[in-house]
């Protein structure tokens, strides 16, 4: 371990995670409601086009969010690990922050490509998302299927990398999530 190295992540770090959380928790749920309202009630009315519009929104502000994350991270590093970690928990812990750092991206881009594909581009009827491709209605089911699909699997990405925390924080009474947590202490060992 580096001793010149900070124990927890930086401040700005720290708030680009709580901010992405908060963006991606709002959007699950805003999303279910969406498909429950459309697709499964069919009820299509000023509240399932502003749960649609404020998705969109959302999505777009996530995808810039994560890509000024990313260029943070890359510029700025992290923090080492917490020492008591074994080898396959670094493995892991690597591989799951880059793959849902890459669903974080994949899912918006997806929606953003399939809404185009729709054409379905209007936000609140203030303004439309720029679009890159020609309207295809059979290949926008496809792309918003894999959208969903995504996004599903970055929940439980999502759910695991959140159980993974808390197992740390009260199981093993170690300092990982102390990390991005800073007001929290490793826990003592019995």
């Amino acid at each position: 371990m580096n001793m010149n190295r900070p124990t927890t992540y930086s401040t700005g770090a720290r708030h680009f995670h709580w901010w992405t959380f908060a963006f991606v928790a709002v959007q699950f749920v805003l999303g279910f409601g969406m498909l429950v309202r459309a697709n499964w009630l069919n009820i299509w009315d000023v509240l399932t086009n502003t749960m649609y519009s404020t998705h969109k929104l959302l999505g777009m502000i996530i995808l810039v969010l994560v890509i000024a994350r990313l260029v943070y991270r890359l510029r700025r590093g992290a923090p080492d690990h917490e020492p008591s970690l074994e080898p396959w928990h670094k493995v892991v812990s690597h591989l799951t922050h880059w793959a849902i750092y890459g669903l974080l991206i994949l899912v918006p881009v997806a929606g953003w490509f399939g809404v185009q594909l729709y054409p379905a581009l209007d936000v609140f009827g203030l303004f439309s998302l720029p679009a890159v491709v020609a309207p295809n209605k059979d290949t926008s089911r496809w792309v918003l299927w894999l959208h969903s699909y995504a996004a599903f699997v970055l929940a439980g990405l999502l759910v695991m990398h959140v159980g993974a925390a808390l197992f740390h924080h009260f199981i093993r009474k170690d300092g990982v999530l102390a990390r991005m947590v800073p007001w929290l202490t490793p826990r003592d060992r019995p």
